[in-house]
């Protein structure tokens, strides 16, 4: 009996150990399940086993109970019984994931919105396209490609092509149309970078004055541009791990106000000379443009009143932190047409239905290579200038997010092609090539 009361008294201590040394994890994993699982049936309208079934269908986070409360519109995840985080949305800000210890408002600041034009086809407007045969597109080919794309290897939502402004080829998996809000993840980040080009483009701040925060005016932190934090190569210490308890999964899951975590963090390199990809960088961005606006009203309109609603990406919603602060980084959702209409305002170098957002030299700056990213990144845009893509166009760039979210901008071709998944198993330079191919 005493042998037998050992062993259970050594199992007790393992499984108290363990549960101590992984507790942090089930933080992260119970976190990001609530967090999608609001996202997803509340702002995205998708119900909860169909949640299940798919946004959180991956290991680990397959492991979360999940369950929602359609009255308050909370969403709560369970990890194994030991912990359990809650979501909560908010009409106009999306899911925000709430922090332990702190209280969320229940009646906070929402962006003003644009009423949606509906009279007028894609892409000025919201209406089906007119239908446009064009000769020099080998249809068969072109739809063979992307009929490709939608297996269980590639796990793609929805794809969509658009040439010179007409769609020519646009698909979608089971449970989704195109009506669907789809989660883009860090093509979040060129949004959040096109904000800052239209206040460059007005002149309400240039992008070589030094970053204005307090907490670096003391020490060699004081050096870092906006240019720098914009090309992600301002020598800021910052880990990009999704897969572990690293800085961008404590910034999305643990923080309160997600643009803080990055601007405690040390300089390690040197501004403009150690490009290192940081969500945290992104949502720095996002604590400058707050800077720029005398209320938070303001800085909630901005994003809309100049750039989302006035490209008519009316279905577009960018989420909030508990603070009121855009997650530039990571939490845009929206249809894939309107994604595609965010990639046509580029190939119109800012230009949009009569209207300039931005100009040329916007374009040009945000798709030059950052110094040491080997031509792969500019000012939050991901660049083929190094040729990552040998069969495709150096000159194509793109806005991309987790688990494949990609729009693809070809100026040569007066093409953006949308991608949007599950997963980024997906031959990209193989895929890209044969729509190519598919034109004369």
């Amino acid at each position: 009996m005493k042998i037998f009361k050992r062993v259970v008294l050594l199992l007790i201590a393992i499984v108290l150990v363990a549960v101590f040394y992984n507790y942090p994890k089930l933080n992260i994993l119970a976190g990001y399940a609530a967090k999608s699982t609001g996202s997803s049936v509340f702002l995205a309208k998708r119900n909860l086993q169909f949640t299940d079934s798919t946004d959180t269908n991956f290991s680990p986070i397959n492991l979360a109970s999940n369950s929602v409360n359609t009255e308050t519109k909370e969403a709560s995840s369970s990890a194994f019984g030991l912990l359990t985080r809650k979501s909560v949305y908010r009409e106009g800000l999306g899911s925000v994931l709430v922090v332990k210890g702190t209280e969320i408002d229940s009646n906070p600041l929402t962006p003003k919105r644009a009423t949606p034009d509906t009279t007028t086809p894609f892409p000025y407007g919201n209406l089906d396209p007119k239908d446009s045969i064009f000769s020099e597109i080998n249809y068969d080919k072109l739809n063979k490609t992307v009929a490709s794309m939608f297996n269980d290897t590639f796990k793609t939502r929805a794809f969509l092509v658009v040439y010179k402004d007409k769609i020519v080829a646009e698909q979608y998996a089971e449970g989704f149309d195109k009506n669907s809000l789809l989660l883009g993840w860090s093509m979040t980040k060129s949004i959040t970078s096109t904000v800052m080009g239209i206040l460059q483009c007005d002149g309400k701040l240039n992008v070589y004055d030094k970053a204005p925060f307090e907490e670096w005016k003391d020490d060699e932190r004081s050096q870092i541009s906006i240019h720098n934090l914009l090309q992600m190569n301002s020598g800021l210490k910052w880990v990009e791990d999704y897969n572990s308890i690293s800085d961008v999964t404590k910034m999305l899951f643990l923080a309160e106000d997600v643009t803080q975590l990055q601007i405690d963090k040390p300089l390690i390199g040197k501004p403009n000379e150690t490009w290192n990809y940081s969500s945290g960088t992104t949502n720095v961005l996002s604590a400058i443009i707050r800077k720029q606006f005398d209320t938070h009203q303001q800085y909630l309109d901005f994003w809309y009143e100049e750039l989302i609603d006035k490209i008519g990406m009316n279905s577009m919603v960018v989420e909030t932190d508990m603070k009121g602060n855009y997650i530039g980084s990571s939490y845009a959702w929206a249809t894939a047409r309107d994604w595609a209409k965010f990639g046509l305002l580029y190939l119109k170098n800012g230009q949009w239905n009569g209207e300039s957002l931005f100009d040329k030299d916007w374009v040009d700056y945000a798709t030059t290579p950052t110094p040491t990213s080997d031509g792969w990144y500019g000012a939050q845009i991901w660049l083929n200038a190094g040729g990552r893509y040998p069969d495709v166009p150096k000159n194509m760039y793109s806005f991309n997010g987790y688990q494949g979210q990609n729009v693809f901008v070809f100026p040569d071709q007066d093409m953006v092609i949308v991608r949007l998944g599950l997963t980024k198993n997906a031959d990209v330079n193989h895929f890209l090539s044969e729509i190519l191919n598919s034109f004369k």
